[in-house]
């Protein structure tokens, strides 16, 4: 399956900046449904952030997923990989 990897900047309302990728498949292209999914996963935390919008997450590029990914896209319809200050 071919992903596309949307690069994530947060700010967390305790001054550090989170770092994550959402990846979705390469046929959703609406950065909508992107933000949305990048919001879920927010909500999952236990730390307040700031807003999440076409500012903080863009567009990356189209890469081949891992099945650990495809396993995560069929579960929930996007994958997080977590890179700074996401716990």
């Amino acid at each position: 399956m071919k992903v596309s990897v949307w690069d994530t900047y947060v700010n967390r309302e305790d001054g550090k900046l989170m770092h994550f990728d959402i990846l979705v498949p390469d046929h959703i292209t609406d950065s909508n449904t992107v933000f949305d999914f990048g919001k879920t996963y927010l909500q999952s935390k236990t730390f307040k952030t700031l807003q999440l919008t076409a500012k903080e997450c863009r567009l990356c590029h189209i890469e081949q997923a891992t099945e650990e990914v495809v396993t995560a896209i069929q579960k929930n319809g996007f994958a997080i990989i977590e890179m700074e200050n996401c716990n």
